[in-house]
């Protein structure tokens, strides 16, 4: 079975599992009630990684580690070579074209996508069972019912004996306001933050610029 999504595991969650690991064996081994359980990790996997990693950090570094060629005689320099590093990654993209379909009948903006490839009673029976479940899908922020705590919880690591602090407002200029502002109203909308009449402490924000987004900045609430 091969998950969607890799995890890193902290020292916390092994120590919780109570799992020994072999990077040699590449192998990881915890207690069950049925038994001792195994994790085999892939070797080939593992040398594609590596390998990955390796030609990054040399098309990080490697023009100005590599070994030039003395001048010639004639006092001429040689050619340069020119790098490959400037190549673009390829972009993943859908094995097949994709259909729409609406999972809401008459809402043309509820929409998801199935194979166009597929015959006409399998798009039927999986465009009849996407509408059957269409609850659980979450169009707009409000619709995420959230994750159970149970399940996990995030915590403050704070001193529960320290004083809040009110923050001093900080003056940021006009433009960033604006920009503050208008990510405030994003998050409000979202359901994300509400406003209240008496804070026991308050921070201000950070603006921090997004990647190669236009100077587009997003909001970090200092705790």
């Amino acid at each position: 079975m091969y998950p969607l999504h890799n995890v890193i595991l902290g020292r916390p969650t092994l120590n919780t599992f109570q799992a020994v690991i072999s990077t040699y064996h590449m192998k990881i081994k915890f207690p069950t009630p049925g038994g001792i359980g195994e994790v085999q990790g892939d070797p080939l996997q593992s040398r594609r990684c590596y390998v990955d990693a390796v030609r990054r950090g040399e098309k990080r570094g490697g023009d100005d580690t590599q070994d030039k060629a003395p001048p010639s005689k004639k006092g001429k320099a040689p050619e340069e070579k020119i790098s490959e590093a400037t190549e673009t990654p390829a972009k993943v993209q859908p094995a097949e074209e994709l259909l729409n379909i609406q999972i809401i009948p008459g809402d043309p903006d509820k929409t998801t996508r199935i194979g166009s490839h597929l015959g006409e009673e399998a798009k039927k029976e999986i465009t009849l069972c996407l509408q059957r479940n269409a609850d659980i899908f979450a169009w707009t922020p409000q619709d995420l019912e959230g994750i159970d705590p149970q399940v996990i919880t995030h915590h403050l690591n704070i001193d529960p004996n320290c004083k809040p602090v009110k923050q001093k407002k900080r003056h940021f200029g006009p433009e960033k306001d604006k920009i503050i502002q208008a990510e405030v109203n994003k998050l409000m909308a979202a359901g994300h933050i509400e406003e209240i009449q008496f804070p026991e402490w308050l921070s201000n924000v950070v603006l921090v610029p997004k990647p190669g987004e236009n100077g587009e900045c997003a909001l970090i609430f200092e705790t």
